[in-house]
């Protein structure tokens, strides 16, 4: 079995929900087509997974092997900011990126701003009642969790994991990232508007049915 699990092909069936296309599964991880068709190849020629109106992993046990090697892989090696976007889609529990991560979502990348990478928090919205269990999968990735941010003197590693409890989670999807509903991210941004009016102005710039009336330049910010 491991032969064929390399890191993609994991990934991948960590990433299938029965019935998607290997589009869908590339969008989800935000890789390559071709590598994860590639990847998907392999394991329908393993039997793995099958492809009959959209993918299916075979067995569950196999989705267990594959979680096994991620989560071996990133306490070898820590996951990148980029992974670390992508590994909370290896959970059965809903989410959506919150905060500056809704921002960074809903502008498509466009907006990123106040982060280091070598302190980067994640900021995720969770049903309170999934709190234990989402903080026993990111002990599994060596990933720490809290209800605000840490200081980074207090943490081994760059990355961490800050979770939001609510009872119930409004999910929507931008190019296979699931964030809070656009209202609410706006709503968040003009309570922080000093941050995020550039931002702002993007989101005018980007969508046809928003009239925010925010106009903003770097000349502008130049003279504040």
């Amino acid at each position: 079995m491991y032969e064929v699990l390399d890191d993609t092909a994991a990934q991948a069936i960590l990433a299938i929900e029965s019935g998607e296309s290997i589009r869908r599964v590339a969008q989800h991880l935000h890789t390559p087509y071709e590598t994860v068709r590639q990847a998907v190849n392999r394991l329908e020629d393993a039997g793995y997974v099958t492809y009959d109106d959209g993918l299916s992993v075979v067995d569950e046990r196999v989705r267990d092997a594959a979680f096994e090697l991620v989560a071996a892989s990133s306490g070898v090696s820590p996951p990148s900011i980029e992974e670390a976007y992508v590994i909370p889609q290896f959970s059965d529990r809903p989410y959506a990126f919150t905060r500056i991560d809704a921002v960074y979502v809903w502008t498509q990348g466009g907006y990123q701003v106040g982060r280091d990478p070598d302190d980067y928090p994640l900021f995720l919205a969770v049903h309170e009642q999934d709190i234990i269990t989402w903080e026993t999968f990111f002990e599994s990735f060596d990933l720490p969790t809290a209800f605000e941010r840490q200081p980074r003197n207090e943490l081994d590693r760059s990355l961490q994991i800050v979770l939001e409890p609510r009872p119930s989670l409004d999910v929507n999807h931008v190019e296979g990232y699931p964030v809070i509903p656009r209202g609410e991210t706006i709503e968040y941004m003009r309570e922080n508007y000093a941050q995020f009016q550039s931002a702002l102005a993007m989101l005018d710039r980007m969508y046809e049915d928003l009239d925010l009336g925010v106009a903003y330049r770097e000349t502008e910010r130049a003279q504040t």
